[in-house]
């Protein structure tokens, strides 16, 4: 998948990322260390993307992403991705996802069960460890049996998933 461009902004986490396609955004970065960082990365997903400003398909989609993150109630839905290069079984798992609301979680297993895979919880967390679209598809939202945070791979951690929860139920 060819990325047109990506866009860095500012959020209350730090400084995120997104790439785009003429289909939908094709991947979100979520904050690394520094904005030089959060860049590099993004070059290093999409080398063949060029920083620029997004179309306003693209731009809506980050101004509602950064609102989210900074506590207003956001329902991202809405927003077209690319997932032409998505695995079948992982974009189940992301629509299934998408439809988790903001301050709601869900278990490995219920989403695995809403997919109608009892069983697959261990499958539905390495989908998730490998969204290319994390706070569009809210892998944030999933924990694991008996409400344990379970993991996230994004820059921080656990730390960072606690921290979007808690923005999200308003905390």
């Amino acid at each position: 998948m060819t990325a047109y461009g990506f866009t860095l902004f500012d959020t209350a986490i730090g400084w995120c990322g997104v790439a785009w396609t003429d289909r939908g955004l094709a991947g979100v970065q979520l904050p690394e260390a520094s904005e030089a960082d959060t860049r590099e990365r993004m070059l290093r997903r999409f080398p063949a993307a060029a920083e620029t400003a997004p179309p306003a398909e693209v731009q809506r989609a980050v101004d509602c992403i950064a609102a989210l993150l900074h506590g207003e109630r956001n329902d991202l839905s809405a927003i077209a991705l690319d997932m032409e290069e998505v695995a079948p079984f992982h974009r189940r798992v992301y629509e299934v996802a998408r439809t988790i609301p903001p301050g709601k979680t869900l278990a490995y297993g219920e989403v695995a069960a809403r997919l109608g895979a009892a069983g697959a919880a261990r499958a539905v967390g390495q989908a998730l460890g490998r969204n290319p679209f994390p706070i569009v598809v809210p892998c944030h939202r999933v924990l694991a049996a008996g409400g344990k945070i379970g993991g996230f791979s994004a820059h921080g951690g656990t730390a960072t998933k606690r921290r979007m929860l808690a923005i999200e139920a308003g905390e």
